[in-house]
């Protein structure tokens, strides 16, 4: 018995506007979804805080009698940890198994009934979840850190809407990467092996655990341009504390788009062949 999915045209022409109150429409009940566990995310930002504390003194440490490290002053490092542990919860590496978990019992079905394509829907429920964290998550960190540390602010105009553009780049790129980790399950079915190979590796290569400029130039420049991950993270911040020439920014940031545009072509691709799958085996 074979199985029917839903084929959504591109938004093009009359209909860009349905589709644009549709994305807000998905994109604002992912807010309020996430809205509801507010005790989740007070406990989430206290201990964001407290491994700040740990993170900025041993980073600080590094800097020695100097007073800098690759090229980070301690003001700069002090930011870097900080906003670093704010963005955690608002690009979110870890913990979204929605799409495996819906794929493991069958009712991934439904979403391929539905009018909007898998990916424009899971993408606006993340915003959504985004939009969220920014403001237990990402504020607390930001708010307590200059209080008890000497940190860098911005010097330049253009410094803020480039870090707002990263940040919402580094969302839709996570999105997408894990996206991709949860839609090895159309073929594996248990993900807990491309999640724990995910984990690793978008922690320790997207500038959460250290600054990426720490390790070797020939590493790091491959790192940055062969691979998503420093996007994730280590260009958002980069941005904020103004390590590079605006020029440079604005290079990190396109950089970003790339790979984001990249990321959600292979999602659609990805998923176009999922949908083959199902289908050949009967639903």
């Amino acid at each position: 018995m074979g199985s029917v999915t839903a084929s959504v045209a591109s938004p093009t022409g009359s209909n860009v506007i349905p589709w644009f109150r549709t994305f807000a429409a998905i994109a604002g009940s992912g807010f309020r979804r996430y809205a509801t566990y507010w005790q989740a995310s007070l406990a989430g930002a206290v201990t964001n805080t407290v491994f700040g504390f740990l993170r900025c003194y041993i980073l600080l440490a590094v800097t020695g009698a100097a007073g800098t490290a690759a090229g980070y002053d301690r003001e700069q490092l002090a930011t870097f940890v900080w906003a670093g542990q704010g963005l955690l919860a608002v690009v979110q590496f870890w913990g979204w198994t929605d799409l495996a978990d819906r794929i493991r019992t069958g009712e991934v079905a439904g979403d391929l009934l539905r009018p909007v394509h898998p990916v424009t829907s899971y993408l606006a429920t993340d915003l959504g979840r985004a939009g969220w964290a920014c403001v237990p998550r990402l504020l607390p960190p930001m708010v307590v850190g200059p209080i008890f540390f000497d940190v860098q602010l911005p010097t330049r105009w253009s410094t803020v809407p480039l870090f707002v553009a990263s940040v919402l780049l580094a969302v839709v790129l996570s999105f997408g990467c894990r996206f991709l980790v949860n839609a090895t399950a159309y073929w594996l079915e248990d993900v807990r092996g491309p999640l724990i190979l995910w984990t690793l590796a978008s922690g320790a290569l997207a500038g959460l655990y250290f600054p990426l400029p720490f390790l070797p130039d020939g590493l790091y420049l491959t790192l940055q341009l062969a691979t998503p991950f420093p996007s994730l993270l280590q260009t958002p911040l980069d941005v904020l504390v103004e390590r590079d020439a605006t020029a440079h920014a604005v290079g990190l940031v396109a950089v970003q788009a790339g790979w984001a545009a990249t990321v959600l072509a292979l999602c659609r691709l990805v998923q176009r062949r999922a949908e083959r799958r199902l289908v050949v085996q009967g639903g």
